[in-house]
């Protein structure tokens, strides 16, 4: 079937529409409660990992207790070119495990959808291939990505924060954005100096753009997934972009 283990590090802060699209894509999901006290797996068995986001810095173990033995899993699926994706926090512990640099509350803060541009490198990326040059996506975020790994591939930016996505070796990708999020979620954020209701909308008005791409991309990691586990990939009756 082609199993994934996610980490969650919040209490809200799960997998939304991704989880839905891996399942709806044929994935069995395991997700750990990590914020909770769930133990995470002494060892990566399964066949893709996903770090979902939360209010840490990658390496706040005095916060986050859990974020050491999700940093060593991380090590290994790197090590093991098992596909992995990080989401915000997930996404900057990629970038730490990997040697890059995360710096905390740095630069402005990004909050709601946000046009992200799609760079040039990404048109032979696995999963960022073929996307418009511009894409809205859901931000929340003070901390972030200010050096890439070595040999890290950078596939998108914004203005205001340059490492909105990027690709370590050929399996394991982290954002900077939130492609799990409605905009329903976006009402429960505090996000000082922005208008919730302003950028709710804002939010509601991109998602019929957003919405097939992060589907798409979603869908792209998961046919990743199983071909790691063996599964094989149906064509599809209508083919679509994949």
């Amino acid at each position: 079937m082609g199993d994934v283990l996610i980490v969650q590090n919040s209490l809200s802060g799960g997998p939304g529409r991704v989880g839905g699209w891996l399942e709806d894509a044929g994935l069995k999901l395991d997700v750990v409660l990590a914020h909770d006290g769930a133990p995470l797996p002494g060892r990566l068995e399964h066949d893709a990992m996903i770090v979902l986001g939360g209010g840490y810095l990658p390496s706040e173990d005095d916060r986050a207790p859990w974020l050491a033995g999700t940093r060593r899993l991380a090590a290994q699926a790197l090590a093991d070119g098992v596909p992995f994706f990080g989401i915000c926090l997930g996404g900057q512990l990629i970038a730490e495990v990997a040697g890059g640099v995360v710096t905390g509350d740095t630069g402005a803060p990004e909050n709601g959808s946000v046009p992200v541009t799609i760079r040039p490198e990404a048109a032979t990326d696995p999963l960022f291939h073929g996307l418009p040059p511009v894409v809205p996506a859901v931000e929340h975020h003070k901390d972030a990505v200010t050096g890439l790994p070595e040999g890290a591939v950078h596939l998108a930016e914004t203005a205001a924060c340059p490492y909105q996505a990027f690709r370590v070796g050929e399996r394991a990708w982290g954002v900077q954005f939130h492609p799990e999020v409605t905009p329903a979620r976006i009402r429960e954020w505090r996000a000082e100096g922005y208008d919730p209701g302003e950028i709710y909308e804002r939010a509601v008005a991109d998602e019929p753009v957003s919405t097939p791409i992060w589907r798409r991309v979603t869908g792209r990691f998961a046919a990743l997934v199983k071909e790691r586990a063996g599964v094989p990939v149906r064509p599809r009756t209508n083919p679509s972009p994949a």
